[in-house]
């Protein structure tokens, strides 16, 4: 656990430290974000923050890569590489640095959605191609036969990830305190089903990326947190949509279903849905904003103010209070998934309901203050006649 803290602890001081220089370049290449009808923020704010927290990431990994405890996990091939080699950590690296880069030039110069697409694909794909691919479903037995399946289903896995992601990435600190908190809970699931599946040995190269990427998070979010004084752009939503869904496809895209026992079923198979659990959010979002601008023959990817948080906004939150409501509610849902591989399932369900509840209630409470504010000034309006 101590290597894992301190990979944590590297990549947040590593993307702290960088992100000013971020900054710098964002303001020296134009990469601003300039104030539009549907945007939340009331003054052009550099992006770019993707490429300080793509450093963090780097420097944790090469720092992990070195330590004893993680050395031989990072050292490992994985499937068909290179000539010159290469294993999973790495192969998440290269791929996130492809979109990084990809995000970079969008946010310098606006690429068109088709251009994003293809060069989501094609990151994607390079990761798929080094050998993190879905391999089976660890429920039922079922595994994914076609090797063309295999690489065309993880292909569209990540691309859906980067993607939702990149949609929630409206509000000040919200895309990368929702990855934090669910980036630490399937952490602690994943830790907790390494102890399950090997016991001898608690070095894994998925909880090493995680560690990274929840470090480069929360060296981010100070730079990035209300009132912001720079975005994470598209280099880093992506960079961080690829780097969960490669690490979901690490920890239980890849495992023997005849290694499940039937009391880890629902465990094992819940981190395949780990983005539905952790970045619920994200894709609800997402889903909703799809079938919101087909439906009115528009483009998926055609921006509109209606998404989640502009919702939140709309109910009378402030922007602290709608960025805080989501982080509780990612709260809930990663944590929940956690809590199935912890207790019995009537006790999860008892307390999932009834952290749905009082979160319903604080989503709605400037809704609900409204109306007993009206009541009450109808009842004084009444006494007074």
């Amino acid at each position: 656990m101590t290597a894992y803290l301190l990979v944590l602890l590297i990549a947040a001081l590593t993307t702290y430290l960088l992100t000013p220089f971020a900054r710098w370049l964002a303001l020296r290449t134009g990469a601003v974000t300039a104030v539009r009808s549907r945007d939340v923020h009331t003054i052009p704010t550099p992006r770019l923050g993707g490429a300080g927290m793509f450093l963090g990431i780097a420097a944790a990994f090469v720092f992990a890569s070195q330590f004893s405890f993680l050395e031989q996990a990072f050292n490992a091939d994985v499937g068909t590489c290179l000539p010159s080699g290469c294993n999973s950590a790495w192969s998440i690296l290269i791929g996130a640095g492809i979109v990084c880069l990809l995000g970079i030039a969008d946010d310098i110069w606006d690429l068109d959605w088709m251009t994003k697409l293809a060069g989501q694909i094609l990151a994607a794909g390079f990761v798929a191609w080094q050998g993190v691919q879905l391999i089976s479903i660890p429920i039922a037995g079922l595994t994914i036969g076609s090797a063309r399946m295999s690489l065309f289903i993880t292909v569209f896995f990540i691309v859906l990830v980067m993607n939702a992601v990149n949609f929630v990435d409206g509000l000040d600190g919200l895309a990368a305190g929702i990855v934090a908190i669910g980036g630490l809970g399937f952490f602690v699931y994943a830790y907790l089903l390494t102890q399950q599946t090997s016991p001898g040995s608690y070095a894994s190269v998925a909880l090493a990326v995680l560690a990274a990427v929840v470090g480069a998070c929360v060296g981010f979010l100070p730079h990035n947190f209300h009132p912001a004084k720079i975005f994470m752009g598209d280099s880093g939503s992506m960079l961080l949509g690829l780097m969960m869904a490669s690490t979901s496809i690490l920890v239980t895209g890849q495992i023997d279903p005849s290694s499940v026992t039937l009391g880890m079923t629902i465990p094992a198979f819940a981190p395949l849905l780990l983005p539905a659990a952790v970045l619920v959010l994200p894709l609800l979002d997402m889903t909703m904003a799809v079938i919101r601008r087909l439906a009115a023959g528009k483009s998926p990817f055609a921006p509109d103010r209606l998404h989640i948080h502009h919702r939140l906004l709309g109910l009378g939150h402030s922007h602290l209070e709608a960025v805080i409501v989501m982080y509780m509610w990612s709260a809930v849902f990663a944590f929940g998934g956690v809590a199935l591989f912890v207790f019995q399932f009537r006790y999860v369900a008892l307390g999932g309901f009834i952290a749905i509840l009082a979160m319903t209630t604080v989503t709605f409470w400037p809704v609900i203050l409204r109306r007993l504010r009206r009541s009450e000034d109808v009842k004084e309006q009444s006494h007074a006649l």
